[in-house]
Formats: C-alpha cells, structure tokens, sequence
C-alpha cells in the first residue's frame, strides 16, 4: 500500500472524512492497512473477537470498541494469527492487546492503546456491527478506515477505489 493519511485528507477535503484523535499505537507487522469496516462492541471479553477474526475478512478492518478498558488484552497472538490466515486487512482495538512481540511479526495492520499479558474473560457477551463511537470519531459498519504511522481517517465512501 503507498497511501499517505494525510494525502488522503487533503485529496478528500470536500469529503466527510473522520480524523482518529491521537493514542493508538502501531503493533501489527503492516504499518499502513485500509479496509471496510467491520464492528464489535465489546468489555472486558473477547469472545466476539475469536468469532470474527475466524470469518472471510478480505478487504476489512474489525473495529474492536472495548470500552478502553486497561484491565484485559482483547487481543493476543492466536486470534491475530486466525485473523491473517482468513485475510482480515487490520484490527483497530479501543483497548490493550498481548503477545504484542509476536504479533509485531504478522502481515497484518494492529492498533491499540496498549499492552497487557492479562487475557480477558469469555462469556459471549457484545454486540456486532452496531455504530461505535470513540476518540472524536464514529465508526459504522460499511464506512471505510485508513491508517497508517501518522494516525487514522474514516470515510463514507472509498477513497482509493477498494
């Protein structure tokens, strides 16, 4: 990918485009990743994380809204690993991921508040592909994100022709 975050802001300034306010970092092998956006709502239990990144993910980005929880990763190297075998393009996580060093190492784009060993709880609960809303910007299935190492926009339509 060669997109520039910020290209695409002035290139799209006629656009509705969101600007993902600072905090996340970069923890995926890929630094730059785009996709369709793909939800969850989620606290403290990762149980719809498994479920998603286990789905065709060609061409998406799963948006993980956690609440930004500091108490449990959401995400650690088995589910990044099942993300990358069924083609997820990135995973945004309003939260804290582990295993950060070996998914550092995956062909796929990971951001996050931070990192915790912590895993969290399973119990099923969340929900999927609602409208979430976090750091100024509201994520809605459909709509199209882009990132790279200077930061996040989200688009109504796409902008590199996806």
């Amino acid at each position: 990918m060669t997109f520039k975050t910020a290209d695409l802001l002035d290139d799209n300034e006629d656009k509705p485009v969101q600007v993902v306010q600072p905090g996340f970092n970069n923890y995926g092998g890929r630094s730059k990743f785009s996709g369709e956006i793909v939800t969850i709502k989620i606290y403290e239990d990762n149980s719809l994380v498994r479920e998603l990144v286990a789905e065709d993910g060609k061409g998406k980005v799963l948006v993980v809204d956690g609440g930004g929880s500091t108490r449990c990763a959401l995400l650690g190297d088995m589910l990044a690993e099942k993300a990358v075998k069924n083609g997820w393009n990135g995973i945004v996580v309003f939260g804290l991921i582990r295993d950060s060093v070996d998914i550092g190492q995956m062909d796929i784009g990971v951001k996050a508040l931070g990192t915790l060993p912590l895993k969290s709880v399973k119990r099923g609960v969340g929900l999927r592909n609602e409208v979430v809303r976090f750091h100024d910007v509201t994520f809605t299935p459909g709509q199209y994100l882009y990132s790279d190492e200077d930061g996040m926009i989200v688009s109504p339509v796409a902008l590199l022709g996806e």
